[in-house]
């Protein structure tokens, strides 16, 4: 099988199955092209049944994090906290599984699954405008605690730069590889409403 990174024994075993059941293959897509396709649709992966896992932190991943408990979340989950984010304001990727795991009694969330996640969800959400729907999930708001667009995204950072510069949004140079940022970008964070 043919996995889209590897994980071995010594990382969250918990986080390797749900990535297995969430596989991704490497063709193209028309349209808005993505780096993968699979004969599962984003949408059925988004909508997968699966309820969010709170797990010890594993040994290898407590020099980053600590001890405590992880939370493994549901792509649904992820997506409403997305869908929060109006335009004009921007949701990082830390502010999204700070609040995951706030909301599930943990410490942290597991940022493997987390951004697996996220891009399901923006792959879904592209699949959906192309089918019509005019209404998806606002997947190019998020963006990485340093303020920089996500590569990974359908169409990479060029198609993602130009949805929020169409929103008002003003870009950085890219820095080396490192992608471009947004302009003062921690003023435009969106507040995520509580929820238990």
């Amino acid at each position: 099988m043919n996995y889209f990174f590897a994980i071995n024994d010594s990382e969250c075993a918990d986080c390797f199955w749900i990535v297995r059941e969430h596989k991704i293959s490497s063709k193209q897509e028309d349209d808005m092209p993505s780096k993968f396709t699979s004969r599962t649709t984003w949408r059925e992966k988004l909508e997968r049944v699966q309820e969010p896992k709170v797990v010890d932190i594993p040994p290898k991943m407590q020099v980053r994090f600590g001890t405590g408990k992880m939370l493994i979340p549901k792509p649904l989950d992820v997506d409403a906290l997305i869908r929060q984010t109006p335009k004009g304001k921007l949701l990082t990727t830390v502010q999204l599984r700070e609040e995951l795991a706030r909301r599930c009694k943990a410490n942290v969330s597991c940022p493997l699954t987390t951004g697996i996640f996220v891009r399901i969800a923006a792959e879904a959400a592209e699949e959906a405008r192309r089918e019509g729907k005019k209404t998806i999930t606002p997947y190019w708001r998020v963006i990485t605690g340093e303020g920089r667009l996500n590569p990974n995204f359908p169409g990479g950072v060029s198609a993602q730069g130009r949805k929020l510069t169409a929103e008002g949004h003003k870009l950085k140079r890219a820095e080396g590889k490192r992608p471009p940022a947004v302009k003062g970008f921690e003023k435009l964070l969106v507040k995520l409403s509580p929820k238990s």
